[in-house]
């Protein structure tokens, strides 16, 4: 057997976003040696200081971060996502295909190379799997509540609430109270009781949403002060990003940190696991007993296919994704209040044969006009006009479709890059007419006006809700993890980020990724120290 001492490191994680932290916490507190590395990009542009409707009017330097040095906002003009043309993200998303050689064919594919992954930009809503949603996964349902409670007593959560979607959500017992709403959503959240009966037999939920942002402070972190700079960054850290558990991990003995290596093949021979990869200082390897892919769906999935030299495609998982706007008429003429710029409600919706979308309501101060401008039908100096007095009246939703609605399938090609393909199946488009018809109908009666030209479907891939991809298993095959997230194939290797889940509802699916990635790492772990024992 391959001595401890003789390797470089127990474990690697590639990868230090939501889950690859949340797979290191369980190891280093069972004294284990382990090394984190990810691709090091790091943001050249602070998230703007203040209350955003101020700085707008006032800060002389907001081209900065509204447009960037390098114009970024307008280079990435054609980008389907806001989140994608902020000049603050451009490094969250800067260079992941190419680094991890990534071809996309009619499809969006997006990653992320900077140290916290995709969770500097995310919306940041959270929710748990119910045990019918968790069904299809090979793992004990209570092994996940346990992994849940612990990671969001870590992360901190907001938003419990006693409402029609708290057993949706299934996070109350652990969350802080929500973030103060917007005097547009509370007058909807206001309307839904009286209205509530009517609604319900339409297959139609409202209630608060369950966000990983503090409503109390946590050390150096503050609370949220509805600033409305949400899209931009939070300068007071009180939006979750997977930082605030990199810079924890970093101050534990036994972990250790390599930013800027980039991870090119994992093989794995006579009991040891080799990674190889290129950074700062040229090509290198390191050797650890395991490896546990955490560098998001798209980058795992390639160095997973590679290490098993599976070159058949497999399918992977996409939430279909559409955006609309509401406006309230009797707000028309107001002005624009400070609110926080994430989710503050959120809906569920039955569309039948066992169909739920699921979707959340956004205040529009924090995004700037010419996001809204350039989907009007019309020219964008006049739009501009137009909205700027519509707008402060008006809520902005989303909608989502479940993961199995999208045709999506991965494929190692020449020169082991990673071909990704995808579109929706034929029954998308009648599901989501359906949608914004019942969306229609139930908003109406809460006081609000879908705006019909305002309802978008998105491109396949736009959701950047990747999963199952290499799925859990009982008795998987090739191209499929066990329970604990071990390849197919190969030994040593563990899938703990969205490539391994089972199953994608149309529910937010980072905290499952991330309870997930815990109760793996909480087994290995196990494992691993049992071994050391009896050597």
């Amino acid at each position: 057997m391959t001595g401890k001492s003789q390797l470089d490191f127990d474990v690697i994680i590639v990868g230090s976003g939501p889950a690859g932290v949340s797979a290191a916490f369980p190891l280093i507190e069972a004294g284990l040696r382990v090394l984190m590395v990810d691709g090091g990009n790091t943001p050249r542009q602070a998230p703007p200081s203040g209350q955003f409707l101020d700085l707008r009017q006032h800060d002389a330097s907001q081209s900065n971060w509204m447009i960037g040095r390098d114009f970024h906002a307008l280079r990435q003009s054609d980008a389907v996502s806001p989140k994608l043309r902020v000049p603050t993200h451009a490094a969250v998303f800067n260079g992941f295909k190419l680094a991890n050689r990534i071809d996309a064919d009619d499809f969006i594919a997006v990653g992320s190379l900077a140290p916290g992954g995709l969770s500097n930009a995310w919306g940041c809503g959270v929710a748990c799997m119910t045990d019918d949603e968790l069904a299809s996964y090979p793992v004990l349902p209570s092994d996940m509540h346990e992994s849940y409670r612990d990671v969001v007593k870590r992360m901190g959560v907001s938003g419990g609430s006693d409402d029609d979607l708290s057993e949706f959500f299934g996070l109350d017992e652990w969350s802080d109270a929500p973030v103060p709403i917007d005097s547009l959503q509370a007058s909807l959240l206001a309307r839904y009781p009286v209205r509530r009966e009517k609604l319900l037999q339409s297959g139609f939920r409202l209630g608060r949403t369950r966000v990983a942002v503090l409503t109390e402070p946590r050390g150096e972190r503050r609370a949220c002060d509805r600033s409305g700079n949400c899209l931009w960054g939070c300068g007071r850290r009180a939006l979750y990003s997977a930082t605030e558990d990199l810079q924890a991990l970093r101050s534990r003995p036994g972990f250790h940190y390599k930013s800027g290596f980039v991870v090119e093949r994992v093989t794995h021979k006579e009991g040891r696991v080799t990674v190889e990869g290129r950074g700062e200082e040229g090509a290198g390897a390191l050797q650890a007993r395991r490896v546990l892919l955490a560098a998001g769906t798209l980058a795992s999935t390639r160095l997973a296919l590679q290490a098993v030299d599976h070159r058949a495609p497999v399918p992977m998982q996409s939430c279909p994704t559409a955006a609309f706007m509401l406006w309230l008429p009797r707000y028309l003429g107001r002005t624009q209040e400070a609110a926080f710029g994430l989710g503050q409600l959120s809906f569920s919706l039955g569309l039948g044969r066992d169909v739920q979308a699921f979707g959340s309501l956004f205040n529009s101060m924090g995004i700037p006009v010419t996001e809204f401008a350039r989907h009007m039908p019309f020219g964008k100096r006049y739009g501009v006009d137009l909205l700027a007095s519509l707008l402060p009246s008006c809520v902005i939703g989303n909608v989502f479709l479940p993961g199995a609605m999208t045709d999506a399938s991965l494929c190692l090609g020449a020169e082991d890059r990673l071909v990704v393909r995808g579109t929706y199946r034929e029954e998308v488009a009648p599901l989501m007419k359906e949608a914004q018809r019942l969306l229609c109908a139930s908003f109406r009666q809460l006081g609000a006006i879908l705006i019909p030209t305002s309802f978008k479907v998105g491109l396949p891939g736009a959701d950047i809700h990747y999963a199952a991809s290499l799925p859990m298993h009982a008795n998987p095959v090739v191209g499929q993890t066990d329970r604990y997230g071990e390849l197919a194939g190969v030994s040593g290797i563990h899938v703990v980020d969205g490539a391994s889940l089972s199953a994608l509802p149309a529910k937010s699916h980072t905290l499952t990724i991330m309870a997930n990635a815990d109760r793996i790492a909480k087994h290995l772990a196990i494992r691993l120290m049992a071994v050391e024992s009896s050597v």
